[in-house]
């Protein structure tokens, strides 16, 4: 009688231990399905946020044109003055 009780703990030690294998096996497919999404959504947000920064920097550059070819002796006495400023800081 023993000896039944005995040789029924390893099947049902198995058991439980592969039932609990399939479900950490089923766990961890689902958390690599999810980082999978999160990667897509993250490259797809970088890939928004850099068209919106290269649009914004073309939007300024070419207000800047605008304005050298609108007003080109008050633009060389603000790179001069900025110039000169640097320069006295960099002398520190």
């Amino acid at each position: 009688m023993v000896e039944k009780k005995f040789a029924t703990v390893p099947n049902e030690a198995e058991t439980e231990a592969s039932t609990a294998k399939a479900d950490l096996d089923s766990q961890i497919a689902e958390l690599r399905a999810e980082i999978a999404r999160l990667t897509e959504s993250v490259s797809a947000i970088g890939t928004s946020a850099k068209a919106v920064v290269t649009s914004e920097a073309e939007v300024l550059t070419e207000r800047l044109r605008d304005r050298i070819r609108d007003e080109p002796v008050s633009t060389l006495l603000a790179i001069a003055g900025v110039s000169f400023v640097v320069g006295l800081l960099a002398r520190r």
